[in-house]
């Protein structure tokens, strides 16, 4: 049988999995607890008060702001690979 995990433990990995922009699977491995149990437990805690609404503000933020690197990124790749073609033609 599993061990007993506090309610401040279960409050805290709701926190991280709904927060941290790690995949849910990550977050299990990283706290020692199944996939299958964090998920009973953020279901469970959906509409508690785990969460404050400035974390979650922060959250979605931190979404975007990985989603506009990634374009950033491959947008300046794009303009590297054009500058060595333009630059390796002669007028």
């Amino acid at each position: 049988m599993g061990t007993k995990r506090t309610d401040e433990f279960r409050a805290d990995a709701v926190r991280i999995a709904l927060t941290s922009g790690l995949t849910r699977k990550q977050v299990a491995s990283d706290l020692g607890i199944g996939i299958s149990t964090l998920n009973k437990w953020v279901t469970a805690h959906r509409d508690t008060d785990v969460v404050s609404k400035e974390d979650l503000d922060l959250a979605r933020e931190n979404e975007r702001l990985r989603r506009e690197n990634r374009i950033l990124k491959e947008e300046r790749e794009i303009l590297k690979k054009a500058t060595q073609f333009f630059a390796g033609q002669k007028p």
